[in-house]
């Protein structure tokens, strides 16, 4: 394991920023906060690394209130390996997540997370019950419009690309670019797959976010959604948000009766805005994550 504390400039209280191998996979991850402290982990959304504008300053302002926070990259996601060996993208993605918790000995760990992350959360709270305290979710993706086009968005191009290239002209795509980047490691993973099975790869994650008539989210059945025993806390989705529907939120509630659902802190359209100015700018559409610090303390202090 490979272990640097970043300088004091970072304003980051008792950092580590570190990989660790699990299951074969190279994961990058930072650690906040004092040791020993209850733990929370933080996962953003699509497939964008742990430094995303919004995420580092909710993990400082959970720290500064007593809690290890844990900061991670997803396989598939900045400086962590890609994998393409799962039966899907988010449930590789949750089990690699309980994996981390155990190895780092955590503890009861919180998982609080938005978009991708809380579909993530889900699955790995319903896979890892044991070890995970409270679930705080936000952004719950779902709707038949928003579940379409992830299926476009994290399977589609790739899926063409290789039938038109083969896996150089996957690797040459911007979704992979900043995975490149961060790991070169990365294109030699990438172009090492079968192009026809990484289509069929591609056609079976597509599938994964085909929206259905017994649950909201991808990943998840009601019987899954019965495992979550932990206390969970729901911000409600935007009436104006397609890509996250209040709807969604509504019917995780229905499925978690025990769940306490209550009003993000931020305007109905935060969204929409976030979206939009990321769209100019690169990034940007968790900035506005850090107004949920008080709310995800309070939470997880029972």
């Amino acid at each position: 394991m490979l272990h640097a504390v970043t300088a004091n400039s970072l304003k980051r209280k008792s950092l580590t920023m570190a990989r660790l191998s699990i299951s074969g996979l190279n994961i990058e991850y930072e650690l906040l906060g004092p040791a020993g402290a209850p733990a929370i982990a933080l996962t953003p959304g699509g497939r964008f690394p742990k430094d995303s504008p919004g995420l580092p300053e909710l993990a400082q302002a959970l720290a500064a209130g007593g809690r290890r926070v844990l900061l991670w990259d997803r396989p598939n996601c900045g400086a962590s390996d890609v994998c393409f060996e799962a039966e899907g993208e988010s449930a590789l993605q949750a089990r690699t997540l309980i994996q981390l918790i155990r190895a780092l000995e955590l503890g009861p760990t919180a998982l609080a997370a938005g978009s991708a992350g809380s579909r993530v959360s889900l699955i790995a709270a319903s896979q890892g019950p044991d070890v995970i305290s409270h679930l705080a979710l936000w952004w719950i993706t779902g709707g038949a419009i928003s579940l379409i086009s992830l299926a476009y968005y994290y399977c589609v191009d790739s899926a063409i690309a290789a039938s038109r290239g083969g896996m150089a002209a996957v690797a040459a795509l911007p979704t992979w670019s900043q995975q490149i980047q961060r790991n070169p490691h990365n294109r030699d993973r990438i172009l090492a797959q079968d192009p026809q099975r990484f289509i069929a790869t591609m056609e079976r994650w597509a599938l994964a976010f085909m929206p259905s008539q017994t649950t909201p989210v991808p990943g998840m059945s009601p019987e899954t959604f019965a495992r979550l025993r932990m206390p969970v806390l729901i911000f409600r989705n935007g009436n104006s948000d397609l890509s996250h529907t209040p709807r969604t939120t509504d019917w995780v509630h229905e499925l978690i009766p025990h769940s306490k659902l209550m009003d993000a802190p931020w305007p109905d359209d935060e969204w929409n805005q976030r979206s939009t100015y990321a769209l100019k700018h690169g990034s940007g559409h968790f900035a506005g994550w850090p107004a949920l610090a008080p709310a995800i303390l309070e939470f997880t202090r029972s």
